[in-house]
């Protein structure tokens, strides 16, 4: 079941971050605000996420856990680029 769920949330990010901010307090202990989360649902969605699970279970942003937050804000970025490359290879 945890595959399942992790499969879901990389392959549709913006609505587990929707359904974690209508259901569970999850987001809110990770950012105190709601500026944030908005901004990482529009722009970093999986690196939202990311963070948020460091944040709940009590992991430092250093070390490997850094490591997998920049691979998370490689994905995000790499799904913003090859659109536009896609687009300019069609042109």
């Amino acid at each position: 079941m945890p595959c399942l769920l992790a499969i879901f949330v990389l392959i549709f990010p913006r609505i587990a971050l929707v359904l974690m901010f209508l259901f569970t307090h999850y987001l809110g202990r990770a950012y105190h605000g709601f500026l944030l989360p908005l901004l990482g649902f529009i722009f970093l969605p999986i690196t939202t996420l990311t963070y948020a699970w460091m944040v709940n279970n009590g992991r430092p942003t250093s070390g490997i856990n850094l490591l997998i937050l920049i691979i998370a804000v490689i994905i995000d970025l790499g799904g913003l680029g090859g659109s536009e490359h896609h687009r300019r290879k069609n042109w």
